[in-house]
Parts: structure tokens; C-alpha cells; sequence
């Protein structure tokens, strides 16, 4: 069922594109993995060290006494083992050229604060304000700095980070001070954060947990262990009380939020694929080249199954929110002429898989919110018409009286079953639909036929009124046939029919013959190949398990591809987006192929054919039940497709009804035209027919020229919204050879 576009506009603000990764909302400092795996990936340790250094304040001791929280959260430590964090920081200060801290040079701001406290979380509050030119004054009762840091490490490593760290920064430290009065200290200082430490004095202070480190006096923040923290989130509480103070200085107000420390992202366990840990050295730290691997493990999780599985969003680089930015900017342009066309392409470019919603955790449906913004832009007559121009002719002809067909067997009324097998199976190959339609009469002498096309071009073009019609001829072809269970030979018909024409019980002709236990005589014995599962049949395991069972009785040895089943991506034929955008339709097929060096065996005969056209071996199912084709048979062009559906027809009368069929008028013109031609002729969607209606045009009405270097006519004429050139010869009569033609959108002004 179709969702509102206002659903969708509502839906999109659950995408979870900007929550952060697992081990960065749990980490006290939010150190952006995103920012810092990618560096150590690429060795980049010095950018890497930047990175941390502005999360933590103190690389040296954070990396030493952080409790790794991360650990618990990895999603590799249910595959194999979490991510050495720990260890690639350290490797980060470790590697990097330059350890000295960021000089800010920034005018001194005229606000003063005082922090009660030098342990580590004061120190890490004090450092901070100082690098943003705050006036801050440091008061500590002992006489030395660190506070718990002495019982936790050596003092040679976290006085000498806090001192490089201070290295560029002006502040004021009083030892030996104790703080007795904290109303006094306040009226002196703008604001004040204390950080007392454990055990260490709150001077009546309370907790306002409406504002982040806020106390229950203005002015006046507290944090670190004072309030529960161990020492590594101390220091974290040190620094991002700092946007607190900020804010009521400039606001007055104490109520800054907390920080986020959590996500909602989820991992799907089943795409994980496990890598070995890397092992440190003897001293138990990295190498330049340990730390690059151990960084390399790491998945940077976030929210983006539908960028790495989606192809659309994958090519484009873009997540559901921009793209419907994008498109309703198409659909309701604010231009003056109220021209949008930021997004055409891109709603063109959509293959319908459906694989964008049942990745994403939020169930968000980009698929069906193009397809609704494809029906209104086609309303609007903004959707350019070359898109789809092609697809709904040869629908037309699909439908037409030369191919369409729906019959009941002689001496029925009505039937138990129909077989509806698709505009594109016969046209692959007649014989697929022949043998397939003789074996299901053996079955059911009273199974009826149905040749028509379900009506997919229209519904990706957005034509609704053609679709309309379409959806409402197959109806009345069902209702003349007895309401009969529907046989399906093509995953895209049955998803159509589910959509359009849910009243319709429906069966796949596979599922028949694997229950059937129909006897596959065909010598494949042992070969290895993979089932490429057409993406529509993602919702039809029942399906995909029969074509298997179907393969492997054949004698193929299967092996399984790194997307099928419920993973199932499109051969590129979904959408039929080649005309809009066929750059993306090349990648698309380009990374299906790249899945497997084995043969595939479709079920589908487009995905058949588009891998084919490639010189990729591949077998639909059927050549394989009914022995009929090897896996290197070339695809029919457009022009041979039109001839299977019309040879179909004809052979299902005369041979398997007994009927007589009405003589054909061949076309009186012959065209001689090489192989490697014909091919172009096909990839650029031109039909012999238009090539031939172009010549009797050029020859009847003399509308042609002699190119004096070649020796060859040239001549044009308009069909239906393109315009044909062609250049020929006359070998005889009516009869042409062909030397080159092509076809475009302008149109001639003749005087």
C-alpha cells in the first residue's frame, strides 16, 4: 500500500543517519570515531594524535588509566573480538611527528572563573577555559597538583602531560589555598566549578539535575569525583563542564543540557565479517603497521545500512533525509518559473527493490516516496518522457493483439489455474513459456493462459492512467477465466499483483515443480554455480528455497552469493532506469557480477540477460529443468525479444490449442545488417521495424541524400516523439543494407 508523502516526511525524522557509534556514545569524552579510525587507517598518526588530543585534553594519561568502556559496547566482540582502542591511541601519541599542544590565538575574554580543586578534573575545566582566553584562577588546599592521579600513576607521566598541555596557556594556581567560603568566591568570579575530588568538601552543594554539572546555587557547577566519577570520567566532566559555565555566563541560565551519551543505532550481526585481532608487541603496544591493521577491524558504526546497501544511495552518497530535501525542492520548486530539477535524475534513477526499508531499522520506505514523486512530477509534465518513452511502447506492444493472449483449453468453461508468465520470459525465449505451459497442462488439462505484462512500466513511470488500464485488463482477463489461482513465472508480476490486485490467490510455477518432483534431465553433474535470487523475490523464501532444490537436483554444486535471500539486490532492470541514468545501471551490474566467478542460474530473465549481455555465464532456471540453453547463450536484442513474444502466441494456438492462427503480413523491405550493428542498434533501444519504416519513408518520398565520400544514403523521419537517421544502401529490391543508425530527441524543421 502506498504511503503519504506526509508519512514520509515524518518518518524521515526517526532516520538515524547522525547518532553516534557505539563505542563513541559511550566513551566520557565522545571521541569522534568517524574522525580518528579513518587517520589511523591510513597512517595519518600525527592528524590521528590531533584528533584525541582535542577529545581527552591529557592524551598521556587518559591512554594510560582509561577503563575502556568501548570494549563492552564493539559489535566485533560477538564475531570475534572488540577493537584495541586503548592501544591505537596510544599508538596515535606514540607515531605522531609533533606532541605540542594547539596554540589559540584568540583575544582574552574579561570574564573570570575560579575552579575549586587541582586534581584532574579541575585541571582538565582549567585547561580548557584557559585555551579560550577566560581569566581562571585554580585554588587547591594541598600543596601540589594531581590530586587522586598520585594513587593511580606515575608522576613523571601525568606531570609532564599536564605541563606540555599548559605549555601555551596563562592561568593562575594557588597552593596551599583552601576555599572556606564559597558565597565570597563567587562574588568575585563570574562562575565557579568545583571539583573537590572523593571525600573532598561540597560546601552544602546539591545537585540541579535540570542543567548539566549544575548545583543548586547560580553560578556555582560541580563534577568529577566529587560526584561519583572515576578519574577518567572526572577529567571528561572537567572539559564539558565548560559549555555549561560558558552558557550562564553569557545567558545567566544553568540549565545546558548533558551531553548525549547514548545511540540508537543497530548493527546487523549478519554482515560483520570476522578478522583476527592484532596481536601488540612484546612491550605491549603497536607498531605503525599493527596499529593501520587493528584500525582497519573497525567497522566506524553508524546508522548507514541503507548507503552500504542500497545502490541508489550508495551511488548518489546521500541518506533518506537529503534526499527527500532534495526532491520535494524538485516537486515544489521555488524558482521563478517554478522549473525544479535538482532531483530528476535521481527519482529516475530507483530500481524498487525495496531493500532501503527492510534494512533500515526505522523501516523508512525511500523506494515508495520516489515512486510517489515520480507519479507527481509525471502529473506535472516535468518528468522528462525519453525516461520511459521505450519501456511503455514496448509494454503497449506487450499488451497488443499481436502477443497478448488469454485463453482457457478446449473443453472447459473455466479454470482451477492460469499461468501468467510475463512480458519478458517468451521474450527471452518463446521455448521457456512453451515447455513450462505443456508441462503445467500435463498438471491441470484445465490451466489457462495469460500473456500479457503486469504493468511495472507504467507504474515506474508514473503513468497512472496507463497503469490503471493495464491493472484493469488483467482483471477482466482473470474474472473471463474463472477466477483462477495464478501461476507466476516472474517474481516483479507476483509483487505487482500483490500490490494492484490483491483479490488474486497466486502460486510460483518453481514451487509447482520442485513439489511436483518434476524429473530435470540435464548433465551439469558437479558444476559449481550460485542462484541469483531477482531482488524482488526477497519476500518469497519459500520461492528461493524451490530453485535451489530445482539447481541442485539438476547436478550443480551451489555455492552462495555475499547478497541473496532476504539481501537480494537488483540486477539493475528494477526502475528501468538505463535511460535516465545508465551510468548507475552499469555499476549496479558491474558489483552483482562481482559477487561470484561461478555461473549464476536466474530466475528471472532479465537478470538473466543483462548478466549474458556482459559475456557473464548464466542459466535461467529453465534451461536447466527443460535442458533447453548452455550457460553462454547471447541475449536476444530488443528486435528479436518482440519477434519471441509474437512467435509465442502463435506457437501456443497452433501447437498446443490446435488452432488456426491468422497469416502474418511480412514487411516487403529486407535489411541487411551485421551482427556487431544489430547489437548497437539494441543497447541504444532502436527496432529494426523503425529502421525499415525510415528507409520506405527516405525511398517513397526521396527525402534522402548521397554522401559523395561513402557512397551511402542518409535520410531521417520522425516516429511517434524521436526522430531516426539512418544511412543505407539499395542491394536490390526492397532490400537495404544497413550501415549505421541513431535516434534522438529533436525535431527537424523542414521548409
Amino acid at each position: 500500500m502506498d504511503i503519504k508523502k506526509e508519512d514520509f516526511n515524518e518518518k524521515i525524522k526517526t532516520c538515524l543517519q547522525n547518532e553516534p557509534s557505539f563505542c563513541t556514545a559511550v566513551c566520557p569524552f565522545h571521541l569522534d570515531i568517524h574522525d580518528f579510525i579513518p587517520k589511523m587507517q591510513r597512517g595519518r598518526f600525527n592528524a590521528a594524535y590531533r584528533t584525541y588530543l582535542n577529545a581527552v585534553v591529557f592524551p598521556n594519561i587518559v591512554s594510560e588509566l582509561c577503563h575502556e568502556p568501548c570494549k563492552k559496547v564493539c559489535p566485533r566482540s560477538s564475531k570475534d573480538e572488540a577493537i584495541n582502542m586503548k592501544l591505537l591511541e596510544k599508538a596515535s601519541i606514540k607515531f605522531a611527528r609533533n606532541l605540542e599542544p594547539n596554540s589559540y590565538n584568540m583575544p582574552p575574554k574579561n570574564k573570570k572563573v575560579a575552579i575549586v580543586g587541582a586534581g584532574i578534573s579541575g585541571l582538565s575545566c582549567a585547561l580548557r577555559l584557559a585555551s579560550k582566553k577566560y581569566d581562571v584562577t585554580v585554588f587547591e588546599k594541598s600543596g601540589r597538583i594531581g590530586g587522586h592521579l598520585w594513587d593511580l600513576s606515575e608522576p613523571e607521566i601525568f606531570l609532564n602531560d599536564i605541563e606540555r598541555q599548559f605549555k601555551n596557556e596563562k592561568y593562575t594556581l594557588c597552593l596551599n589555598k583552601e576555599v572556606i567560603n564559597l558565597e565570597e568566591l563567587k562574588e568575585k568570579y563570574d562562575a565557579v566549578y568545583v571539583a573537590t575530588g572523593k571525600d573532598g568538601s561540597n560546601f552544602g552543594l546539591k545537585r540541579n539535575f535540570n542543567g548539566a554539572f549544575a548545583s543548586n546555587t547560580p553560578g556555582i557547577f560541580m563534577g568529577g569525583m566529587l560526584c561519583g566519577k572515576n578519574i577518567v570520567e572526572s577529567i571528561a566532566d572537567g572539559i564539558y563542564a565548560v559549555n555549561a559555565i560558558e552558557r550562564y555566563i553569557k545567558t545567566g541560565n544553568m540549565n545546558q543540557e548533558e551531553e548525549k551519551n547514548d545511540t540508537k543505532i543497530k548493527i546487523n550481526a549478519d554482515f560483520i565479517t570476522e578478522v583476527e585481532p592484532v596481536m601488540p608487541s612484546d612491550d605491549g603496544t603497536y607498531t605503525s603497521e599493527n596499529a593501520v591493521e587493528e584500525a582497519k577491524r573497525c567497522l566506524r558504526c553508524s546508522c548507514d545500512a541503507c548507503i552500504r546497501h542500497c545502490d541508489l544511495m550508495k551511488y548518489y552518497g546521500k541518506y533518506p533525509k537529503r534526499i527527500g530535501e532534495e526532491v520535494h525542492i524538485t516537486v515544489h520548486p521555488g524558482t521563478l518559473d517554478g522549473n525544479g530539477t535538482v532531483a530528476t535524475r535521481l527519482i529516475s534513477t530507483c530500481n524498487q527493490c525495496g531493500l532501503c526499508k527492510d534494512v533500515c531499522p526505522e523501516r523508512i520506505d525511500t523506494g515508495e516516496y520516489l515512486l510517489q514523486s515520480h507519479r507527481e512530477m509525471r502529473e506535472k509534465g516535468a518528468m522528462p518522457w525519453a525516461f520511459h518513452d521505450f519501456w511503455l511502447r514496448d509494454m503497449e506492444f506487450a499488451n497488443g493483439e499481436k502477443t497478448a493472449l488469454c485463453k482457457i483449453p478446449k473443453g472447459f468453461d473455466k479454470s482451477k489455474y492460469a499461468f501468467f508468465p510475463g512480458c519478458q520470459l517468451g521474450a527471452s525465449d518463446y521455448r521457456y513459456v512453451i515447455k513450462s505451459y505443456e508441462y503445467l497442462l500435463k498438471q491441470n488439462p484445465d490451466t489457462a493462459i495469460m500473456l500479457n505484462c503486469c504493468g511495472a512500466p507504467a507504474e515506474w513511470a508514473g503513468d497512472e492512467p496507463i497503469h490503471r488500464g493495464v491493472i484493469e485488463t488483467i482483471r477482466n482477463c482473470w474474472l473471463s477465466t474463472g477466477k483462477p489461482t495464478v501461476i507466476f513465472a516472474c517474481t516483479t508480476c507476483r509483487k505487482m499483483f500483490n500490490k494492484y490486485l490483491p483479490e488474486i490467490s497466486g502460486i510460483f510455477l518453481y514451487e509447482l515443480m520442485e513439489k511436483g518432483n518434476i524429473n530435470i534431465d540435464c548433465a551439469n553433474a558437479n558444476e559449481k554455480a550460485s542462484v541469483f535470487d531477482p531482488c524482488t523475490s526477497r519476500d518469497e523464501p519459500a520461492l528461493q528455497n524451490s530453485v535451489r532444490a530445482l539447481s541442485s537436483k539438476g547436478g550443480f554444486e551451489l555455492e552462495p552469493l555475499s547478497h541473496e535471500g532476504k539481501y537480494a539486490k537488483c540486477c539493475s532492470w528494477g526502475g528501468q532506469v538505463s535511460v535516465a541514468n545508465p551510468s548507475y545501471s552499469k555499476e549496479v551490474v558491474k558489483a552483482r557480477l562481482s559477487q561470484s566467478i561461478n555461473p549464476y542460474i536466474a530466475y528471472c530473465s532479465n537478470c538473466r540477460d543483462i548478466f549474458a549481455l556482459t559475456g557473464k555465464n548464466v542459466y535461467h532456471i529453465l534451461d536447466i529443468v527443460f535442458n533447453l540453453n548452455d550457460s553462454n547463450r547471447k541475449p536476444p536484442t530488443f528486435t528479436e525479444r518482440r519477434k519471441n513474444r509474437v512467435l509465442l502466441k502463435q506457437k501456443i494456438i497452433k501447437d498446443i490449442f490446435n488452432e488456426e492462427i491468422m497469416e502474418q503480413k511480412d514487411s516487403k523491405t529486407k535489411l541487411i545488417i551485421e551482427e556487431e550493428l544489430k547489437e548497437k542498434l539494441s543497447s541504444e533501444m532502436i527496432l529494426e521495424t523503425e529502421i525499415e519504416e525510415v528507409i520506405e519513408h527516405c525511398e517513397r518520398e526521396g527525402k534522402k541524400v548521397l554522401d559523395g565520400g561513402s557512397g551511402h544514403f542518409i535520410g531521417h523521419l520522425k516516429i511517434g516523439t524521436m526522430t531516426y537517421w539512418v544511412e543505407y544502401d539499395v542491394c536490390g529490391d526492397h532490400c537495404y543494407t544497413l550501415y549505421n543508425a541513431y535516434a534522438h530527441r529533436m525535431s527537424i524543421e523542414e521548409s
